[in-house]
This record gives C-alpha cells, structure tokens and sequence, in this order.
C-alpha cells in the first residue's frame, strides 16, 4: 500500500505544485477571482489522481476486492500526500516570492466592497479585519494551517466518490 500511496500522492502533489508554481508569477494579470477558479479546477484534476491510486490498489494488492472504508484509507493518504505538497509549494512562493500577497489582497477585497457599494464604515471594517489577517499569516504554522484547508474539501470529495466508485466485495461462488 505504501508505494501506491507515495507514488499517486507525489504525482498528484507534483500536478498541484507545479500548477500553482506556473500560475502565482501571472496572480497580477490572472487576478484572484481567476485565480481562484484555476486553481480549484488544478485541484480536481489533480485529485483524478485519488481515484487512479485506489483503483491501483484494488487491482494489484487488494486482488480485485476492496471495502469501502479501505478504499477510502487509500484515497485520504493520497490526498494527504498531495495537500502536503501543495502546503509546502505555498509556503516556499509567498514567504520567498510573494511577501506583497496580503497587500494586494487587501486591496482587492476593498475594491470588491468599493464596488459593491458598501458602506465607508463596512470598507474600514473590512480593512482592519484583512490587517489582522495580515499579521496572523505571517506565522509560517497558522498559515500552512489555513494553506492546508484550501485542497481538504476537493481531496474529501474526490476520496468520498472513489471510494464510492471502487468499492466492492468478493462475491463468493455460487453453490449448484
């Protein structure tokens, strides 16, 4: 189980991290409402590949037989695996690359309330909560915490419904 585990995790780690490697130097030109559609729909794809490891399992070491709450141990160390990339590749791009992010999210949500036509008193509500953000993100833990949330409910799902999918009892001979 190890091997298949660590093989469909790294690649579907990898998928996530170079994805997110490729698309964070374009954020100014993609913007976040994009980016954010892209890199949910990266996380899905790259999810495919909890169905592809459990389907592995159960054909070359489980003999074709596969219990739901196995197939579904088999999927969330997958997607464990892939989440950790993906919190690793994140924390290496904005301490590194991006330090500036919190800022230009910041602006970004304010101008999202500006045009929404909320209120001055909403706008500076907004704008002290994105400043203790801020310095909460700063801390490498709360932010990988927080990093790590962003792939769990993509990997939860897509666990859910291949283990859904795969699942399936020996079927003993029929007496005559």
């Amino acid at each position: 189980m190890r091997n298949i585990v660590l093989k469909f995790g790294l690649i579907s780690g990898a998928l996530l991290s170079v994805m997110m490697a490729i698309t964070i130097p374009f954020q100014d030109e993609i913007g976040f409402d994009y980016g954010m559609i892209v890199g949910y729909t990266t996380m899905v794809l790259s999810f495919l590949f909890v169905y592809f490891g459990i389907r592995s399992y159960r054909d070359t070491v489980a003999g074709g037989s596969l219990t739901f709450g196995r197939a579904f141990k088999v999927g969330a160390l997958i997607a464990l695996i892939a989440s950790c990339c993906y919190v690793a590749t994140w924390e290496v791009m904005y301490f590194k690359f991006m330090p500036d992010f919190t800022a230009k999210m910041t602006a970004h949500t304010v101008a999202k309330a500006r045009a929404a036509g909320e209120s001055p008193e909403a706008i500076a509500k907004k704008q002290q909560e994105m400043a203790e953000f801020a310095v909460m993100y700063r801390n490498p833990a709360i932010n990988a915490a927080m990093t790590f949330l962003e792939p769990l409910p993509v990997a939860l799902i897509m666990t859910l419904v291949s283990a859904g999918l795969l699942s399936r009892r020996s079927i003993p001979p029929r007496q005559t």
